[in-house]
């Protein structure tokens, strides 16, 4: 099936390649606005002037009620684009889950905050529990006014940057480990949390926190106490689609910068791209690039026709080909660039640094692969 897009959907992607455009025309201003990290706060208000940061959101709260589908075409044209929004896919992973579970006044808030250009982060991990989510220690323990968290979550993103974060911390030890969870939302200026950077080849992406006797009151739980790991279960569609389309987005890039350079790069008399060798492989990868598309956009259509429904198996391919794919094109890219692929100048390295995590964040690899076979009943 060909991937067609209804007019407002290329109305958007061709409004983004305006504004990416206008706003980041060249490697030095995106280098500029990219100095302090992966994300531009004035680049981000920008485009909520624009109405696109409520795209996902419902119209209730000020959102735009857009699809799966509409959603997708925003992740994969500012990541094409490479414009400098990375804590936009985290934001709209929380707010998501507010939407699902949060209460009224959780929602009109922070999903109003959301939609004018605010930052969320959600912390799940633990030094001792990533991919084993129903591993969490950090605890949340009543109090006469509310909770007192403590313990320590590591690879939060936007913690650094967002005015909240959504954390999952263990309220009980009764039952199984996947039981006793539960979701606070927690102001990052609050008392007894303190944020520490961690460097990363990516620049300043993530943070480990750290729970000292942090106050929340009683209305900082999200959802019902005790229900932490089915409210994100029920996002599992939307968290590996926004991860799917980011990555194809950066995939066609560094598609699409590789094929530029074989085709003008002179060695011999003639472009490398001619040579047998180079251009067998660029035709594979043009070929994965196709089928990638038409994964992901497919998902995406099938997510939309079938709302409240879960996907397991299409969601993971989707987050697994994608992820593996902008790895694999990047270092391709790096490759046929020769030197120029490792030096800054050209930006390959930048998108090898993008897409290298991909594979490791939002579920491993592995971890998809392992859903994948479950639900083909292995």
């Amino acid at each position: 099936m060909p991937v067609t897009l209804t007019e407002e959907q290329q109305d958007l992607a061709n409004a983004i390649g305006e504004f990416a455009r206008r706003e980041v025309p060249d490697k030095a201003r995106r280098d500029e606005l990219t100095a302090e990290g992966p994300h531009s706060m004035a680049i981000y208000r920008k485009m909520a002037d624009q109405g696109w940061l409520g795209i996902a959101l419902p119209e209730e709260y000020g959102g735009s009620g857009g699809s799966m589908t509409d959603l997708l075409v925003f992740l994969e044209e500012t990541s094409y684009h490479q414009i400098p929004i990375g804590g936009f896919g985290t934001t709209i992973i929380t707010a998501a889950a507010l939407e699902r579970s949060g209460s009224e006044e959780q929602k009109r808030q922070l999903l109003g905050d959301v939609i004018n250009g605010e930052l969320l982060a959600i912390s799940m991990s633990e030094p001792g529990a990533g991919s084993d989510v129903g591993g969490l220690t950090c605890k949340a323990e009543k109090s006469e006014n509310g909770w007192v968290v403590n313990g320590q979550k590591t690879w939060c993103s936007n913690a650094h940057i967002s005015k909240h974060i959504l954390l999952v911390a263990r309220t009980s030890t009764e039952g199984g480990k996947h039981e006793g969870l539960t979701m606070f939302m927690v102001p990052t200026d609050a008392d007894g949390l303190e944020i520490h950077g961690i460097e990363t080849m990516g620049g300043k992406e993530v943070n480990d926190l750290y729970f000292t006797d942090c106050h929340l009151p009683a209305d900082a739980v999200v959802g019902t106490e005790g229900q932490g790991w089915r409210q994100l279960m029920a996002g599992l569609n939307l968290e590996r689609m926004i991860l799917a389309g980011l990555m194809l987005g950066l995939a066609r890039r560094a598609f699409d910068d590789t094929l530029a350079y074989v085709k003008e790069r002179q060695q011999f008399g003639r472009p490398i791209g001619t040579f047998q060798a180079l251009r067998h492989r660029i035709a594979d990868n043009a070929t994965e690039l196709a089928a990638l598309k038409l994964l992901v956009h497919d998902t995406a259509r099938t997510i939309d026709e079938n709302p409240g429904a879960l996907f397991p198996r299409e969601a993971s391919m989707a987050k697994l080909k994608a992820t593996e794919l902008a790895k694999h094109l990047s270092l391709e890219g790096m490759q046929m660039l020769g030197g120029y692929g490792y030096a800054t100048e050209y930006g390959m390295e930048r998108l090898l640094r993008q897409s290298v995590v991909s594979t490791v964040y939002g579920g491993t690899s592995e971890i998809q692969r392992d859903i994948i076979g479950k639900t083909l009943g292995l």
